[in-house]
């Protein structure tokens, strides 16, 4: 295939045109759509049209079960999700990484316009449950895709790209919310709002196959001659440059190397030479971590912690929220300048030592009587604060890492089964959350301050560094490594003999390996 298929460019600026096209709209929905319906629940048409989730205007005696109810249509976008980003590990690796971007891209359309046109609850909930399958999809693959098609220099800052681009899609829901509430009645307040994400879902659709598959995904189902072609357009190199010719070369022998175990569920449940149960529970963690350290509840509930748990206006509630996840987006360029500078652990360690601060201090202010304006205040800047500091390892970052660590042939199955339990942690947030906000208050905080704590222990002893390895060279380093505790201590002894001499990380990792097959030999 001829570089002028993909828009006549190739390496860098086809990069680029993949990070606009595929990527921005991908996890823009992303955030758009998770952030949706957090600060239209209070509005007053949207009020009359779902009466059963009406919280403002209900009796202490209602208000419970308005609560439970109002969680579970909040949450039921990530129950799609879940079940999205499950069916990743058989469709991801049988269909191809486009083919089923493309029918994530398909569903999120379908589940958006079921949701702007709804006039009963039912339908409300399908087309959010539809909209969450799609985007399930999406949050799993499209980290592996890029993952597969970028190269190991630039890796981190074209997958950190998802947390900016989550980021700018709950920014725009916030101030397009706003824009829509100041119309004050009628649907246009929250129907435009849900129905502007087909736009994003549209673009996605079409654009998809104008980019390649992901060359590993090609050799894994023994399509090598497409795999070289596509490799060569997307380094910008002729197909028989030697540094193509390595890189396929170790992503052959990777695939050798894993071809008995296959891409099945009870492979990452042995530890093995591959350390594989050790590297999944790697991935699940972290993702444990982003949810369970607090992301969601302020991403999708700021106005509510600010209209309900703060007391303030319902239009001020907005403004603030808005400016809270504006503040986030621009939070997380700080990501993008760290990842492939500083490395995954160094942004894991501050952005969970960060969260936990923030929420310890969020917990004190709010256990005040709303009377006190100073602790009002207080609250309000935490909540900013504590949005610098999510993006900078938990918005785009945990993605990167569990494609990163899992080798070829369970990459798929690992990278979703763990996204999955991204969601599942995420629908236990999402459902509790209103019941909590109304009963134990400022209480609530403790648990995801106590959670973002045992970030920064866990990665210093558990996550070794992945920055500056090809996916193949990580993949022997963790077969290399003497055990599941000692990896970190061996990664950080094979990235200082590469200092020492001199040369690249992956020079030792072959050095190694070759040693080691020598003593076989022997």
């Amino acid at each position: 295939m001829s570089p002028s298929t993909f828009f006549g460019l190739q390496g860098h600026a086809l990069s680029r045109f993949q990070t606009a096209l595929i990527v921005a709209p991908s996890f823009i929905l992303f955030g758009y759509n998770q952030a949706g319906i957090g600060g239209l629940i209070t509005e007053d048409d949207w009020v009359k049209t779902f009466p059963q989730i009406d919280t403002v205007n209900a009796t202490p005696a209602e208000k419970g079960p308005r609560s439970t109810l109002q969680g579970f249509v909040v949450a039921v976008f990530v129950i799609g999700a879940f079940l999205g980003s499950l069916s990743c590990s058989y469709s991801g690796d049988r269909f191809g990484r486009r083919n089923v971007i493309f029918f994530a891209s398909i569903c999120s359309l379908i589940g958006e316009v079921l949701e702007a046109s709804s006039f009963g609850l039912a339908q409300f909930i399908i087309g959010r449950l539809i909209v969450g399958l799609g985007v399930g999809q999406l949050s799993s693959l499209v980290p592996v895709w890029q993952s597969e098609t970028s190269g190991a220099k630039n890796r981190g800052r074209h997958v950190v790209l998802d947390g900016v681009f989550i980021c700018l899609g709950y920014s725009l829901e916030s101030w397009i919310n706003l824009a829509f509430f100041e119309i004050h009645t009628g649907p246009a307040t929250w129907r435009p709002p849900i129905a502007i994400a087909i736009l994003f879902s549209i673009v996605l659709a079409a654009s998809i196959y104008a980019f390649p598959e992901s060359p590993r995904w090609l050799l894994m189902t023994n399509q090598g001659v497409q795999a070289r072609e596509n490799l060569a357009v997307l380094r910008g190199l002729p197909q028989g440059h030697p540094d193509l010719l390595a890189e396929i070369e170790g992503i052959e022998i990777s695939l050798e190397i894993t071809r008995d175990g296959g891409a099945k569920l009870s492979q990452m449940l042995k530890m093995g030479e591959d350390k594989l149960v050790y590297r999944f529970a790697l991935c699940l963690l972290l993702q444990f971590y982003q949810q369970m350290s607090g992301s969601n509840l302020i991403s999708v509930y700021a106005p509510i912690l600010f209209q309900e748990n703060l007391k303030l206006s319902s239009e001020l509630s907005r403004a603030l929220s808005a400016g809270a996840l504006t503040w986030k987006f621009l939070s997380s360029f700080l990501a993008f300048a760290a990842i492939d500078r500083f490395g995954r652990r160094a942004v894991f360690m501050i952005s969970g030592a960060g969260m936990s601060c923030c929420m310890i201090a969020l917990a004190v202010a709010t256990s005040f009587p709303t009377s006190n304006h100073g602790a009002q205040v207080a609250a309000g800047c935490f909540i900013y604060l504590y949005n610098m500091f999510v993006p900078i390892g938990f918005l785009g970052a945990n993605f990167l890492y569990c494609a990163e660590i899992a080798p070829l042939r369970l990459r798929m199955a690992m990278s979703s089964i763990s996204t999955a339990n991204h969601w599942a942690w995420n629908f236990l947030v999402a459902m509790v959350t209103p019941i909590a906000i109304y009963s134990i208050g400022w209480q609530y905080y403790i648990v995801f301050a106590t959670v973002a704590a045992c970030v920064p222990v866990s990665v210093y002893f558990l996550y070794p560094e992945t920055m500056g390895r090809s996916l193949e060279d990580l993949d022997l380093m963790f077969k290399q490594s003497p055990s599941a505790w000692g990896t970190v201590r061996y990664e950080k002894k094979l990235r200082a003999e590469a200092a020492a001499h001199d040369g690249s990380i992956s020079d030792a990792v072959d050095e190694k390996m070759g040693k080691r097959e020598h003593s076989e030999g022997l």
